[in-house]
Formats: structure tokens, sequence, C-alpha cells
């Protein structure tokens, strides 16, 4: 068979190759290749690894020099509430001055800041702004994401989110698969009344899905916000209707969400900084994917989820940007990979593995991408570095050199294509 495309003269690479989901001390381990190449054909890898690759070549097989560079697998952000309108600037000073970031919320701001902006923004407006998002991931080496809603906080806004992130996919580089976040906290005009607007979600939740709108359902259990039981109640009723859960769990109190997302078989607890022992044991004998957000911590001046820990207890460990206005507001997926090296003390190969392998086992897209194997999508990044410790060395920067987005460029000599 001839391929399409061959990268070819890769000094390192580094891909994971154990099924997903990667979890303990697996989670430091990663096949290496030197001097190795890649063939794809179709946008699918047909062969990759050490050796000869002439017999893959035509007059027609475009040929890329990787120049001895180190190549990854594309990397998968897990966690981004990616359409939204407006900045949260304003706050800055207040976060800064130690002003809680759950009584930002109650006095008004925070997601209540972001909800007016979205509510009020066209359809163009957060087609552009998103767009430009998308456009600094990709040249960040980002091919994959999950799309939170939220900030919309009622059914027109909520679906207006979630289907501009639906066409985004359609004609962006970058796969977003979306998830409805409704429950991202109680809107002004249900302040009194939690239990009727709890309803409406559920309500809501069924149109959403009846569109196909979204993959995921997702809530924001948290003191003053969704209780354990009220998050239990909306992810039951979401799970009923064929969306699979996700959880916001224990960012800043703990509640035991971590637990409930083993209850309920979630894809991921979210967040994790104030998680218990108990549940971290809990998610060590489950399969529910612990993703850690470090840029929020880094950027809320709060404690770091426990990595350490949850790794060493056997738990399957993925790290995202959570890129959003209030409280991540940075599309620099390396940076997050950084934080997790400095602040979460992971090794570069457990990094990789949270940023590829257990990234997409989070979002069900394990069989597709998340590894450079024979039969998944040539979704390939090659680095400006001979090796991936100079990546978590060489901070905020970006390292990326190419981008290929099932075979095709899209990223050369770090612009875009």
């Amino acid at each position: 068979m001839h391929a399409d495309l061959v990268i070819y003269n890769i000094g390192t690479l580094l891909t994971s190759q154990l099924n997903a989901p990667v979890r303990g001390k697996d989670m430091n381990k990663i096949s290496s290749y030197s001097d190795a190449f890649i063939a794809v054909k179709d946008g699918i890898i047909i062969d990759f690894g050490e050796g000869e690759y002439d017999k893959y070549l035509n007059d027609f097989t475009f040929m890329h020099d990787a120049q001895g560079n180190l190549v990854i697998p594309g990397l998968i952000d897990s966690h981004t509430h990616l359409v939204h309108y407006g900045s949260r600037e304003n706050e800055f000073a207040s976060l800064r001055a130690g002003v809680p970031y759950l009584d930002i919320l109650k006095q008004g701001g925070g997601i209540h800041s972001t909800v007016n902006k979205t509510r009020n923004a066209t359809v163009e407006e957060l087609f552009e702004k998103a767009w430009k998002s998308l456009d600094e991931m990709l040249l960040h080496g980002v091919t994959t994401i999950e799309a939170k809603s939220g900030y919309g906080l009622n059914l027109e806004t909520e679906m207006k989110q979630l289907s501009v992130a639906k066409e985004l996919n359609e004609y962006h580089p970058i796969t977003i698969i979306n998830t409805y976040l409704g429950a991202h906290t109680v809107p002004k005009e249900y302040k009194n009344n939690k239990d009727e607007y709890i309803q409406s979600l559920v309500n809501d939740m069924k149109i959403i899905k009846e569109k196909d709108l979204a993959t995921f359902i997702d809530v924001f259990c948290e003191d003053s916000v969704f209780n354990y039981e009220e998050s239990k109640y909306i992810l039951e009723q979401g799970k009923q209707i064929g969306l699979i859960p996700k959880i916001h769990a224990d960012e800043i109190v703990t509640l035991g969400g971590a637990g409930l997302a083993v209850l309920l078989n979630a894809s991921s607890a979210d967040h994790l900084m104030a998680i218990s022992n108990e549940d971290i044991n809990k998610l060590a004998t489950s399969n529910v994917i612990a993703n850690l957000l470090p840029s929020t911590s880094f950027y809320l001046n709060k404690d770091y989820a426990p990595a350490r820990l949850l790794i060493d207890s056997n738990c399957a460990v993925a790290i995202a940007s959570d890129y959003n206005p209030g409280s991540s507001p940075s599309e620099n997926f390396q940076f997050t990979m950084q934080l997790a090296a400095n602040k979460l003390k992971m090794t570069s190969f457990e990094i990789l593995n949270a940023s590829t392998i257990n990234a997409a086992y989070n979002l069900r897209i394990q069989d597709k991408v998340g590894s450079i194997e024979i039969g998944k999508d040539a979704d390939i990044v090659i680095m400006d570095s001979k090796n991936l410790d100079y990546i978590m060395y060489h901070f905020g920067i970006n390292h990326t050199l190419d981008v290929f987005k099932k075979g095709e460029v899209v990223v050369r000599d770090k612009s875009l294509v």
C-alpha cells in the first residue's frame, strides 16, 4: 500500500501503546522510537516506527521532514468552556486582593457576568471569538477538545452555545465534542427558586439530546451552587436519556463529587483540589478519569490537586486547560502541561499519557485518537525540541513546530496553514 504522507527523520517518536485508561505506575510508561517514520493513507496511520519506509512511497506521496525533532500524538484538551462572549479582567484585581471566587459569583459577577454577555452576543460574534481561540489551541498542538456550554443558563442560549460549537466542529480542523452544562450555576431569575430551575434543566436536556447537540452532561457540584443530591439528580436524569455524566467535583469544598462520579460511572471527575482520601480510593477502583486542571489553581492562587497521591493510588489521571474567561483565561495547553510538571509533580511521560490517551478515553474516542497506532487518525504534532523534558522545562512558550490533523498539514513552521 502506498502512503499519501510519510513523516520521516523523526528524532524521537513518543506514544502510549497501552489500553486506556492508563493508570497508576503504567502512566509512566511510554513507547519510544528513534530515527522513526509515520506512514499515512486517507488520514489514517498505516505504519510507524523505526526502519525503512520506501515501500510506502510513490510519485504522489508527500514527504515531510521532521528534522530530527520530537513527534507526539495530537494533544487533547478534555475540559474547556470554549464558546462564550466577553472577558472578566475587571475581576482580576478582586481575585488578587483575595476575594473568594464564590463570593464574586454571589455578588453577581463571575459566571453571571459572562452569562449576560453570552446571552446578548450574536451567533456570529460567538463563532468568531471561539474560532480565534481554536486557532491558538491548534498552534499549541491541540487537535481535539471538549467544549462545554453553561454560559446561557436558559434553553435558548445554551442551544446557541452548543450549536456554535457544533458548527465550528464542521469547519475548523480541531475536533470538538460537546458537553451540556446548564447546571453551571443558578441564574439570577431563579435565585429564590432553585428547584424550579433544576426541573427546567431536566426538560431542556431532553431537547438538547433530541437535537444531538451534546454527548456529555456536566454539573458544578460545589458549595452554594449545586449540592451532592441536586447534582446526583441532574446527572441521573441526563444519563437516563443517553448523555454521559461528567462532574465539576471537589474544586473548592469537599462535597463527595468524585465519589458521585464513581457511583454514576461518569467519564470524569474534574478539578479535585479538595478531594477526600475516601474518594481517591473510590476513583482508584473505577475507570472514572481524574481530570486535573492546574491552570485554574494557578490563576486563582488555590491549592493544586493531589496528582501524586492520585497516581500512586492507581487512579487514571488526565489534565486539561479549563479554558474559560473567569478562572483559566488561557488557550496555552502547553502551559497546563508545564504546571503539571512543576506543581503537580508529574513526570513527563505521565503528562503525555494524561494529555493524549487518557484524555481520549475521557471523551470516549480512544479508538480513534490519543496515540500513534495503526488504524488511528493521523493527528500528529512535531515539536521544536529533541526531547519531552525540554518542553516541560522551557516554560511559557509554544514549542509546536508542525501539526497534522487526519494527515493534513494544519500548522507548518509555527504558522497556521
